[in-house]
């Protein structure tokens, strides 16, 4: 969901290329969500964050930034990709964001954490819009990036609550991976087809 991988549609991103990138990304989710699972979901809104927790909350942020590089390495995009670069630069605020919250309380995070989602997921979304045409079987990553905004709203407005706690966000990235998987079968599929 937050996970936005974002180039410009007129790249020359290969389904294929996409296609792996999906599962790495999906990949590292499934690992996020288990080390936050048996680490830090019981940490609460007034809790200070662990060790563990604060490396878990910078690293999230930071890992869209790395993977946004990626493509557009395998894109060959460069300076033009201007989407990318706005993702990028989103990815680092909200790392140096987090950076800073995780000093603070797990609700600080959480505010950090959602308005992140929030502004990443519309970027996904306009992005996999544009894609559709070039790429196509973008539809996992359009409602990937909707659900995205939904929910960086809700964790950004309940992130004072004393309920508010990181397995809000552990089951948020676990959608995400879900959403990556499903957009690299799409995208096997739309390929196989082509074929023929």
């Amino acid at each position: 969901m937050t996970q936005t991988t974002v180039t410009s549609s007129t790249t020359t991103t290969t389904p294929s290329g996409l296609r792996s990138l999906y599962l790495i990304r999906a990949t590292f989710s499934l690992i996020w969500v288990a080390l936050v699972a048996t680490t830090s979901a019981s940490l609460m809104s007034t809790d200070e964050p662990t060790v563990i927790a604060a490396l878990l909350l910078v690293i999230y942020p930071l890992w869209d930034v790395i993977a946004t590089l990626l493509e557009r390495r395998m894109a060959d995009t460069g300076s033009t990709d201007h989407v990318g670069t706005t993702n990028m630069a989103l990815g680092l605020a909200a790392t140096a964001g987090m950076i800073i919250a995780v000093f603070s309380t797990i609700g600080t995070a959480l505010l950090v954490f959602g308005v992140w989602a929030l502004l990443s997921g519309a970027i996904q979304l306009v992005v996999a819009i544009r894609r559709r045409r070039t790429v196509g079987a973008q539809w996992p990553m359009v409602i990937s990036g909707g659900l995205s905004v939904l929910a960086g709203a809700s964790f950004a407005a309940k992130s004072a609550s004393p309920t508010s706690s990181l397995s809000t966000i552990a089951g948020y990235s676990a959608f995400g991976a879900f959403w990556f998987f499903v957009s690299a079968i799409a995208l096997s599929i739309r390929s196989r087809r082509a074929r023929r």
